[in-house]
């Protein structure tokens, strides 16, 4: 028990004090850069595929709660906070964040900052999704096979297998189908 905690506090610091920093995998030296990030979060998340892609400055907090699929990519800037799964073949794009848990903001006696957060609710990211740049996903959402996430959308609301999504609150703009 202590000795795999010692990896993940080694793998955490090597994640965050090194790997996070190198440059993006389309700069000169790209699969390096890649194969050195995934060397170090394999061991960080709680289960990920071949394949996988990391870019540079990604935030994920200590990693555990991240299940990642073959052939998956976390886009530059992404933050992922809280249980994440992502399923095979999805493509992300720069500056995506995933939240998983709000603030408490229900009493009024006592200021939002003192009241915790509420539970967490997973949010699940199935297979063949793109997430376009800027895209925002909210707690318990369940992102369909094969859709897609224009940029900038606010992902509030399960979105449906092959749907096309974008806006704030995001609705379906067509079906890939």
């Amino acid at each position: 028990m202590i000795g795999s905690k010692l990896a993940r506090l080694i793998f955490c610091f090597l994640y965050y004090g090194f790997a996070r920093h190198l440059p993006s995998t389309d700069m000169p030296g790209g699969r390096l850069w890649k194969a050195i990030r995934y060397f170090v979060c394999r061991p960080l998340f709680g289960s990920c595929g071949k394949n996988v892609n990391v870019e540079n400055k990604v935030f994920f907090h200590s990693g555990r709660d991240i299940s990642i699929g073959d052939n998956s990519g976390i886009g530059i800037r992404a933050n992922l906070l809280g249980r994440v799964t992502i399923g095979r073949d999805v493509m992300m794009g720069r500056d995506v964040t995933i939240i998983t848990r709000n603030h408490k903001f229900d009493r009024l006696d006592i200021p939002m900052d003192q009241q915790g957060f509420g539970p967490q609710e997973p949010v699940t990211i199935d297979d063949d999704v793109w997430i376009s740049d800027r895209v925002v996903i909210l707690p318990g959402v369940k992102v369909g096979r094969g859709a897609i996430l224009a940029a900038g959308a606010i992902v509030t609301k399960n979105v449906p297998e092959y749907a096309i999504v974008g806006g704030n609150p995001a609705r379906v703009i067509k079906s890939r189908k």
